[in-house]
């Protein structure tokens, strides 16, 4: 009588400790990066070695050192103003000669009509149909970072690039359909991305003074 007691109490006993293991690994939050996920651009080829080489004022230079120090255009910056920083390089609403260029979707579409992007074109032409004829920024952030940046300093730094794309997709958005970029369809958003690309660089890392 008292083995089948133990056995009982011995059998409990790992039942017990199995259903705390399930409850600790249920409920402990795991520590996920806040990173984004996107694809890489293509191995160069002969048509992107040809490629016309961007205007020195549509780049926007962000680097970080081996310190996580950042620096926007070669001058110290804090990582909580690069969000504001960037969205005003990309829309540079007061048209200044050093910020972004940006060109007119009817331009964008006489130039896709005439490289014979059919493709293109027909979504430009819903863009200036649906949109009223938008500007769309040639501006490129260019990130950079030293080979002993910290992991959690390079991806708050692109974070904070990415959410000035967030914050000007939603203002378009809501400008032109009423609603935040999630909130739209898969065709609008198309469009959205057409107007306000997410042109980000990432170079391999080297060494940042």
């Amino acid at each position: 009588m008292a083995r089948q007691v133990g056995e009982i109490n011995a059998s409990s006993q790992a039942d017990i400790a199995f259903l705390l293991l399930i409850f600790f690994l249920v409920t402990t939050s795991m520590n996920v990066d806040q990173g984004l996920y996107r694809q890489l651009p293509p191995i160069n080829n002969e048509e992107n070695q040809k490629a016309d080489k961007v205007n020195e004022r549509n780049i926007l230079i962000v680097l970080i050192n081996k310190d996580n120090q950042l620096a926007v255009e070669s001058e110290l910056a804090d990582i909580n103003d690069l969000t504001e920083t960037t969205i005003e390089f990309l829309t540079n609403p007061r048209n200044r000669e050093d910020l972004a260029e940006k060109v007119k979707a009817s331009v964008r579409l006489e130039e896709a009509i005439a490289k014979g992007n059919t493709e293109e074109a027909a979504a430009l032409k819903k863009v200036v149909e649906l949109c009223g004829d938008p500007e769309i920024t040639k501006g490129i952030v260019s990130l950079q970072n030293d080979r002993g940046t910290n992991y959690e300093t390079y991806i708050a730094v692109q974070n904070n690039i990415v959410q000035a794309y967030n914050i000007i997709r939603d203002k378009f958005s809501m400008e032109n359909f009423g609603k935040v970029y999630d909130e739209l369809s898969n065709d609008e958003q198309k469009l959205v991305r057409l107007v306000i690309p997410l042109n980000i660089s990432e170079a391999e890392p080297r060494s940042v003074k």
